[in-house]
């Protein structure tokens, strides 16, 4: 990861498109949470999938199809999605886009 602390950034800059794939670039890497930036070509996406956190997805370039516990939105850029902890979600590039993940990771502690 390389330090970006403090640079100004293009943020689709950060990643670029590679035919038939997915690619990642991870911007912030702490305990409490990550920012990971994607590109993913036209037709690639990522399989159903839950996790433990919140995470709230921005898309920079292009346009995909964003399901959440059975429920597809589209979405272009400039939107952006939240998905919620622990519902099933998937992902599919209608056209090649980018985006930013954002997922904040909250301990909860027992009383």
């Amino acid at each position: 990861m390389t330090n970006l602390i403090g640079q100004v950034q293009e943020l689709s800059a950060l990643v670029n498109y590679q035919d038939g794939a997915v690619v990642s670039k991870e911007v912030i890497k702490k305990k409490e949470g990550t920012v990971t930036v994607f590109a993913f070509d036209e037709g690639q996406g990522l399989s159903e999938h839950t996790a433990p956190f919140d995470a709230l997805v921005y898309v920079v370039d292009g346009r995909v199809e964003i399901t959440i516990d059975g429920k597809p939105s589209a979405l272009k850029a400039g939107d952006m999605i939240i998905m919620p902890a622990n519902k099933p979600h998937a992902l599919k590039a209608i056209k090649r886009f980018k985006m930013m993940l954002v997922m904040i990771k909250v301990a909860v502690s027992a009383f």
